[in-house]
């Protein structure tokens, strides 16, 4: 609106000066478009550039951004991977020296919960219910796989409006938006935990799980295989029967299955939120340095 574009302009400032407010951190594609301090921009990915049926309300986001990239607003800028970090320095033309690729990490409350023998098995989907996630194949391939295992598909997320709600029937759960200190039983609970987004800037959903000790399912998206690497199976996000064959593994090959988790487990430990904290605060630093000699 015009209010939120006159903050941005002057409320924001002000609001700095009154903190004093030493370095601006842009969390969300954007930064104060007078350059009056050092400024951070987080570009989480290039999903509103990629697809626009994936953010249908992100117009201004796409106008935006690319303006504040050219003109130089943000001192430095921060991609939570490396595959996100070269897109952006291709398509926006950004130095290489001026974007750096801090990766996210779980929080400590994610870890393996004791399961419950008692628990009907289930294959498990966590995230936003969006297009972006690709659901319609996981949820193609666990219909194939239910006409040989009685086996529940939960999905576990808001559900964004541009997304269909799917048509009831017998197994499929929507558990709309969970509570995060639930997430780690669910997990632990899952057969396995199936995450076939067609792109991703980080799959935060896919370390939770691997944290959690979960089987792992996920796509070839590049970002999503420097988080999994050999600690998830890896698909081509749009093929169905490679989906449902890897769903019906660990109900299969429970050894298999185990081996699995174990690797999990042991990829999630080489993710910490103080080691990203630590690499924040140098950018942050390398802002101020930057600023300041202009």
């Amino acid at each position: 609106t015009v209010l939120e574009r006159r903050w941005w302009l002057w409320g924001l400032q002000g609001a700095i000066a009154r903190y004093g407010i030493a370095v601006f951190h842009g969390t969300d594609f954007s930064v104060p478009y007078l350059p009056l301090r050092p400024s951070v921009m987080t570009l989480h990915d290039l999903s509103p550039w990629l697809d626009p049926a994936w953010h249908a309300d992100a117009g201004r986001v796409r106008r935006r951004t690319p303006l504040l990239l050219r003109l130089g607003r943000a001192t430095m800028i921060v991609t939570p991977s490396e595959a996100v970090r070269k897109a952006a320095m291709e398509r926006f033309g950004i130095r290489g020296d001026r974007i750096a690729a801090i990766p996210h990490a779980a929080a400590a409350h994610f870890r393996p919960i004791e399961k419950n023998p008692s628990a009907p098995p289930y294959i498990l989907y966590v995230g936003t219910l969006e297009p972006r996630k690709n659901l319609d194949v996981l949820i193609d391939a666990w219909r194939e796989v239910r006409k040989e295992y009685t086996v529940d598909l939960v999905l576990a997320g808001r559900r964004r409006r541009d997304f269909p709600e799917p048509p009831a029937e017998h197994g499929l759960r929507l558990l709309g938006a969970v509570e995060e200190d639930s997430l780690p039983a669910l997990y632990s609970n899952a057969l396995a935990c199936a995450y076939p987004s067609l792109y991703e800037g980080f799959g935060l959903p896919v370390l939770e799980a691997m944290q959690c000790g979960a089987l792992v399912l996920t796509s070839l998206d590049p970002a999503i295989g420097e988080v999994a690497a050999d600690g998830a199976v890896r698909l081509d996000a749009r093929d169905v029967r490679a989906w449902a064959e890897a769903l019906r593994q660990p109900l299969a090959n429970p050894d298999w299955a185990s081996s699995m988790r174990a690797k999990a487990v042991a990829r999630a430990t080489l993710f910490s939120w103080d080691r990203t904290a630590s690499q924040t605060r140098e950018i942050y630093a390398e802002a101020e340095r930057r600023f300041h000699r202009r």
